[in-house]
Order: C-alpha cells, then sequence, then structure tokens
C-alpha cells in the first residue's frame, strides 16, 4: 500500500468507525475503543472547530461519554486530498455529521506519520464550514 491510500485508508475507516461508536454499534466495544486509538500517536493535537486544543489523553477521556449517545448519526467524509514525503504528509478532508435532520460539517486538515504498516495521526485541524 502506498502512502497515499496508507492515509485515505486511515481517515475512511476511522470516520466509519467512530460512526459505530457514536451509534453504540458494536459487538466489542473495548476492541473498538482500542482501534479507534491506535491509529494516534502519543503527541497526537487536535484544534477543534471551536478552537480548542485536544490532546490524545482528553480524546480517550472524552469517547466512552459519547458511546451510543447518537444512534441516529451518520459521519461521511468527501474530498479526501492527499500530499506526502516518504515519512509524513498531509490530508484535507471534509466530514459531515448527520443527525436527522441536523448536519454539520467540518474542513479537515491532518498530518500524519508514516510507517511501513500505516499512516498515523500527528495533528488535526478542524474549522466549521
Amino acid at each position: 500500500m502506498n502512502s497515499k491510500e496508507k492515509m485515505t485508508r486511515e481517515i475512511t475507516e476511522f470516520h466509519q468507525d467512530i460512526e459505530k461508536w457514536f451509534q453504540g454499534r458494536s459487538e466489542d466495544r473495548e476492541a473498538l475503543y482500542q482501534k479507534l486509538l491506535s491509529g494516534f500517536l502519543p503527541e497526537f493535537k487536535m484544534i477543534n472547530g471551536n478552537g480548542d486544543t485536544v490532546t490524545l489523553a482528553a480524546f480517550s477521556d472524552w469517547l466512552p461519554t459519547v458511546y451510543g449517545k447518537f444512534p441516529e448519526r451518520k459521519v461521511y467524509v468527501e474530498n479526501i486530498e492527499v500530499e506526502h514525503s516518504d515519512h509524513h504528509g498531509l490530508a484535507t478532508y471534509t466530514e459531515i455529521q448527520m443527525t436527522g435532520n441536523t448536519s454539520n460539517k467540518r474542513q479537515s486538515s491532518a498530518v500524519f506519520l508514516l510507517n511501513p504498516e500505516r499512516a498515523l495521526w500527528l495533528h488535526l485541524v478542524e474549522n466549521w464550514i
């Protein structure tokens, strides 16, 4: 798998899994929790749409509070664009979350470090659109 495929796969699978998490749709909650976190480097930080910085520790503490909280929520990604070197990459994409008739969109930019197996999230910036 090339670097572009690794990053695209990481983005796509993470959003599929976070949708399952929000919906509470997992036969093994702990395994899904570990899978969600396994793609992040310990140094990961996110700047969310509100401008708040979220560390991996804060994100991992937040996840259990939203398991099954949004059974109707759908999560989509579109317009994934990727640039990369041999060891890191930058991806931009649009994330859409729909709950009933309510939707929110964010434009996201993510920095990944690449290893032979996969792309790992290092930094994420989200802007509401």
